[in-house]
């Protein structure tokens, strides 16, 4: 970072969160996460209309491709949207992407109701609501620091899992109700509407004053150079260089074999849509129970080891479930699956939060949004391939080993092995 450096103009905000009390007790906090779970379910039920009217508008492959066109400008994009993050203020941009992101869905839905417009406009909107994603997820990263204390930090990323556990639960029984009560238009509307309840909810959240070392920024800098700034802050730092290493190969071990991989898996057993159902109900049950774990208790001791602990274990699942000898012990499986993998995803996110400077954090989040959304989704073709080719056992086997060396890295990297979240 540039020596030049300049405060941010200081606040009269008052304190934000009471230190004695917990995150899961404080009000603005709670409003936080109520607009993030309001902004999942639209997420949910958005994606769920958008397969439905892309099937019902174009081929199978043409659908593919308009579901799929969102993910472009997202991994494109993502890395410009952590500075502008940084330069704006998190809270600003996720206003205004969600205030975006609910304006194109419910224009989208009003021309559904009243013509039928084709592909193209599905596609513009996939590509709007891709692009705005860009923004708005390392915004939503970002906030948790500007809203309460660090040493509430894995507490909030424990009740942001069980919001995302909720959407995905929840959010695709209300598309799906949406869809038989009016069609793609009525799935669309009720998307926009579940966004626009965020909005309101997100305008009421106040922002904490940051400390002045976490205040500044480089002056008069590019664009171009606040993100090699936070590249290289990332590079050179102790603790996030080697975790971003450990996220991205936990993520590739893990998001082939749960995803396209179960599907196959129960084919080839023969547990039929509903064995595959039993399957992911138990591994969001683990992970459920691993976001509930940190909400109640706001702290784990040792976090760099208990990431460690819990890959290398995940990781054996992992291979194991391939080798279930019957549905009940692969639900099981999946549900330890879950347990474990869901606590060390939670507390690296804990500790991308508590390690970065808050000015920095908008960049932070959208290089692991990268390896998470952009590089690990790269592992679902492959795995299907490799699944045609020489079957499920050894795919799960290279899976477990990919996943398991997350752990190993974690372990051999002094700043993640000694990492600790904050008292």
């Amino acid at each position: 970072m540039s020596e030049r450096t300049t405060p941010l103009p200081a606040t009269r905000t008052p304190p934000v969160a009471d230190p004695a009390r917990p995150a899961h007790r404080d009000g603005n906090v709670l409003r936080w996460v109520g607009a993030y779970t309001a902004s999942m379910l639209g997420d949910s039920v958005f994606f769920l209309a958008l397969s439905w009217a892309a099937v019902r508008q174009g081929s199978p492959a043409e659908a593919g491709i308009v579901t799929a066109v969102s993910a472009v400008p997202r991994a494109l994009l993502m890395l410009g949207g952590g500075v502008v993050v940084d330069r704006l203020g998190p809270r600003r941009v996720v206003i205004g992407s969600d205030a975006v992101r609910c304006a194109a869905v419910l224009t989208v839905a009003a021309l559904l109701f009243a013509t039928d417009p084709g592909l193209w406009l599905l596609a513009l909107l996939a590509l709007v609501f891709g692009a705005v994603d860009a923004l708005f997820m390392p915004a939503v990263g970002a906030l948790p620091a500007r809203i309460t204390a660090k040493d509430q930090l894995a507490r909030v990323q424990g009740m942001r899992g069980l919001a995302v556990r909720l959407s995905s639960v929840v959010g695709a029984p209300l598309g799906g109700l949406g869809v038989a009560l009016g069609g793609a238009a009525a799935a669309f509307a009720l998307a926009g509407v579940l966004i626009a309840v965020s909005v309101p909810l997100l305008v009421s959240v106040r922002m904490r004053e940051l400390p002045p070392d976490d205040t500044a920024t480089a002056e008069g800098g590019t664009a171009w150079r606040d993100l090699r700034d936070g590249l290289r802050y990332i590079r050179r730092h102790r603790v996030l260089g080697p975790l971003m290493l450990v996220i991205a190969l936990g993520d590739l071990g893990f998001v082939g074999p749960l995803n396209i991989g179960l599907t196959l898996l129960a084919d080839e057993r023969g547990w039929g849509a509903s064995g595959m159902g039993w399957v992911l109900a138990g591994f969001g049950a683990g992970a459920g129970t691993a976001a509930l774990l940190l909400t109640v208790r706001g702290r784990v001791p040792h976090a760099g080891y208990v990431v460690a602990g819990a890959l290398v274990p995940g990781a054996v699942a992992i291979g194991a479930l391939a080798q279930a000898p019957a549905l009940p012990v692969a639900v099981g499986t999946a549900l330890l699956i879950g347990l474990l993998a869901g606590l060390s995803g939670a507390l690296c996110g804990a500790l991308l939060q508590t390690q970065s400077a808050p000015a920095l954090l908008g960049r932070v989040t959208a290089v692991s949004g990268i390896v998470s959304l952009g590089i690990a989704p790269l592992s679902m073709p492959l795995s299907a391939t490799a699944i045609g080719l020489w079957g499920t056992g050894p795919v799960f086997a290279v899976s477990a080993v990919v996943c398991g060396l997350g752990g190993v890295v974690a372990l051999c990297a002094p700043g993640v092995r000694r990492a600790e979240l904050p008292k």
